[in-house]
């Protein structure tokens, strides 16, 4: 069945395509949802138990922010990347569909490397670890046969929210970055519980090793513009790390000749 402008204006009681946020058609045996195609601000999208095999349709939809799909047709994980492209999505419910098979684990490492925005997947909620696994060692889920892959550019990706900065910057110089980015500034408590004590430093280099891992993963998928910004900001920041390097060696070396002369 498909999905007709009549049914969907009808579903979320709006009087046109453009003004639907919200809509629930859960359990009527579609198999055809191109109409996504011209609601471009839809948010929450509830297609759960129905007969949808591409998400194709979906590619354009950059307002959506939870998408249920659970008990559905879909083949291939290869899908999830026409919503790769979707910056606000963080919550998406898949389960029970073909595509899932049956190591869970591994589904849910191969999805959380595709869409490292998600914050819950299948109802359960991705922890930073989780995340930081899929990014190192989940499954990459390749472009689906014949899809343009201008479409599915992860446009934006650098303003992912990680939450998870770990590098051991100051709190202003952090946030300074972060805006550059596109990114939300850490709260103060947040970055408290990122500055970690002497004692935890093997800790801390781990985790540096999966930002650094998260960025070179991330960094394939964007544009020429996108990649001078990052260029541009490693670049300023890279020259403050060697100029805070040689005022330390300077310091140093007085301390040294001080020491020497006396």
């Amino acid at each position: 069945m498909k999905l007709t402008r009549k049914l969907v204006l009808a579903k979320a009681k709006a009087s046109d395509l453009n003004s639907v946020k919200k809509l629930n058609c859960c359990g009527c045996s579609l198999s055809d949802i191109s109409i996504f195609s011209q609601i471009p601000n839809i948010e929450v999208l509830t297609l759960s138990v129905n007969s949808i095999s591409s998400l194709s349709p979906l590619a354009g939809c950059h307002s959506l922010c939870e998408l249920y799909l659970r008990r559905n047709t879909i083949q291939s994980l290869s899908e999830l990347c026409h919503l790769r492209s979707l910056p606000r999505l963080k919550v998406m419910w898949l389960a029970e569909n073909p595509c899932c098979g049956g190591e869970a684990n591994k589904y849910r490492l191969a999805v959380l490397r595709c869409l490292p925005r998600l914050q819950k997947l299948d109802n359960q909620v991705v922890t930073e670890e989780e995340l930081s696994l899929a990014l190192t060692h989940g499954e990459d889920i390749t472009t689906p046969p014949g899809t343009d892959q201008e479409q599915l550019s992860t446009n934006g990706m650098a303003d992912v929210d990680t939450e998870n900065d770990h590098l051991n910057y100051n709190m202003e110089e952090t946030n300074k970055i972060r805006e550059q980015l596109g990114m939300k500034p850490l709260a103060r408590d947040k970055f408290a519980s990122l500055s970690s004590p002497l004692t935890e430093e093997p800790k801390l280099v781990f985790k540096r090793t999966h930002t650094l891992d998260a960025v070179l993963l991330l960094m394939k998928d964007l544009d020429g513009e996108e990649l001078q910004t990052v260029h541009t900001v490693a670049q300023n920041r890279l020259q403050m790390y060697t100029v805070g390097t040689e005022t330390l060696k300077d310091a140093v070396r007085t301390e040294k000749t001080t020491d020497m002369q006396h």
